[in-house]
């Protein structure tokens, strides 16, 4: 007699599943509990669970420990990156953000008025190109100052070496999107001798 096949979903590989991954990047991008539910549109308690379930899995006891995490999903073409030690270079300017009163707006203010090619939106964030860097639009109440994201060709390289020239990083390398064909943008943000806001950005593509 055979032994019966095992119910439920295989084990996944990964130190966290899918879900808990997709969580756990947009804490280390600095998202509250709530806006983490309202832009993947799932409820607060299911974010806290998939939270409280990465923090256990990695051992760690706290949210602020969680940012400045720098693992890579199984899954990323990141992971079997090795370039440790490689000189990097940094530029050009890949992204500027800047904050917008009313997004739809400025949506159709930057595109027809300012005549910038759209290049996407999600919810209530646009994205046009400028030249070939891409400006970022997204709501915002402060009139803060644009961040500038600087272009690097292996963010977790760039941001040990700059780490060893004294610069202080505000969270771990993360992954803020996928695109429909499979690349990857990876993002890290830091402030510069002044205070103010600067990132590190990678597009990372698929693996072949």
């Amino acid at each position: 007699m055979t032994d019966p096949k095992p119910r439920g979903r295989p084990a996944d590989p990964d130190i966290l599943t899918p879900a808990e991954w997709q969580i756990a990047e947009a804490v280390r991008h600095g998202l509250t509990n709530r806006q983490i539910a309202s832009r993947r549109n799932v409820s607060l308690d299911a974010v806290k669970y998939h939270v409280s379930n990465a923090l256990s899995k990695l051992g760690l006891t706290r949210r602020a420990q969680l940012r400045q995490w720098s693992g890579v999903a199984l899954r990323s073409p990141v992971h079997d990156r090795k370039k440790k030690g490689k000189q990097m270079t940094f530029g050009p300017i890949g992204q500027v953000a800047r904050g917008v009163h009313n997004i739809d707006e400025a949506r159709k203010w930057y595109g027809e008025v300012l005549g910038l090619t759209h290049l996407y939106s999600f919810g209530d964030m646009a994205f046009f190109d400028c030249g070939g860097t891409r400006l970022f639009l997204s709501p915002s109440k402060a009139e803060g100052e644009s961040i500038l994201y600087i272009s690097v060709s292996d963010i977790h390289e760039a941001k040990r070496q700059m780490e060893a020239r004294g610069v202080v990083f505000i969270n771990a390398p993360h992954m803020i999107h996928r695109h429909e064909n499979g690349t990857e943008e990876w993002m890290t943000f830091f402030n510069d001798n002044d205070g103010r806001p600067l990132a590190l950005m990678e597009q990372v593509a698929p693996k072949a």
